[in-house]
């Protein structure tokens, strides 16, 4: 079938699963006789029966034999990995923050032993970018976050980089920083957390594998350690 026909079966699978979607047709309503969609849709049978197939790919009906053609009930949409981090629960932050830290403990070790000079330079920018927000009173996550994917970059194993995509800049809580604190009180967290960051960054500068592991490890435990503080506070 040419690029037209593959349009129109595309045009008429497209306009069935919208029917379906919108509730036109309900789990368990038979679908019109073949014939019957030829005419609605004012295709070709082959036409029909390819955006048919394609709904039976994406499990939204089924063919019964003798029967005719059923829709299914909806399969239920699973939330992305991820993406259903709730910052208002300390608990959500706290179990990102252990599963960071065994992940990144790790790329700090790779990124100190297989760095190149550019990537090296990236990370050290990227904790300029931090300093400068700090110092504007400008929020912080989103260059924090670029920091963490430039050291996950250094690793040189692409792995790291879309394991902390898939998670989000969701990896970087700021739940601590609530409007109940100070602005005081909110910059001395933040420097607390950019000493860290400077001892990660030179220790992968300093090509120092070990010392790259435990400055990220004291890093994300230290977080882990505050949020349970809050925990326990209420």
């Amino acid at each position: 079938m040419g690029r037209a026909g593959g349009s129109l079966v595309s045009q008429t699978a497209d306009a069935l699963r919208q029917s379906i979607l919108s509730g036109e047709y309900k789990p368990g309503d038979k679908l019109p006789s073949e014939a019957g969609l030829t005419e609605l849709y004012k295709v070709s049978r082959t036409v029909v029966r390819e955006a048919v197939a394609a709904l039976r790919a994406d499990k939204l009906v089924e063919a019964r034999h003798g029967a005719g053609i059923f829709v299914l009930t909806l399969p239920i949409q699973q939330p992305q990995p991820f993406q259903d981090v709730d910052h208002d629960r300390i608990s959500s932050i706290i179990e990102l923050l252990e599963l960071r830290a065994a992940v990144e403990t790790e790329a700090a070790e790779l990124a100190a032993v297989r760095r190149s000079p550019a990537q090296e330079e990236a990370i050290i920018r990227c904790l300029s970018a931090v300093q400068v927000c700090i110092e504007k009173a400008e929020p912080t996550a989103e260059a924090d976050f670029k920091l963490h994917l430039a050291i996950a970059d250094a690793t040189n194993n692409p792995r790291f980089r879309e394991f902390l995509e898939v998670m989000g800049q969701n990896i970087i809580p700021r739940a601590a920083l609530r409007s109940s604190q100070s602005e005081q009180t909110a910059a001395s967290y933040l420097r607390q957390l950019q000493n860290e960051h400077d001892v990660i960054v030179h220790a992968i500068s300093d090509g120092d594998a070990s010392a790259a592991r435990e400055a990220m490890r004291k890093h994300l435990k230290g977080s882990q350690q505050r949020y349970r503080a809050m925990l326990r506070q209420g």
